[in-house]
């Protein structure tokens, strides 16, 4: 059960429709069956893009520790008034 990319000719409503059997699925936004069916890019994992997307992780779980302890701060602050 493959899932495809589809574009709909009558809205221009872009999509991902899991497919059985090879029916033709029905654009969620107007109900259209008048559908192009686009390539998919496949991903590409190399220990460049790997490395990438681990500094970007770290980059953004250290922002979100520095607003939970601004958080905890606020709070703590809040209550002990």
């Amino acid at each position: 059960m493959p899932i495809y990319e589809y574009s709909c000719n009558a809205c221009g409503n872009q999509f991902e429709a899991l497919v059985r059997n090879n029916k033709t699925p029905a654009c969620p936004s107007c109900k259209a069956q008048d559908l192009e069916r686009l390539l998919s890019l496949p991903t590409v994992q190399s220990s460049s893009t790997r490395a990438a997307a681990l500094r970007a992780a770290k980059k953004r779980d250290a922002a979100q520790g520095k607003e939970r302890m601004h958080t905890q701060i606020e709070y703590e602050r809040s209550h002990n008034d």
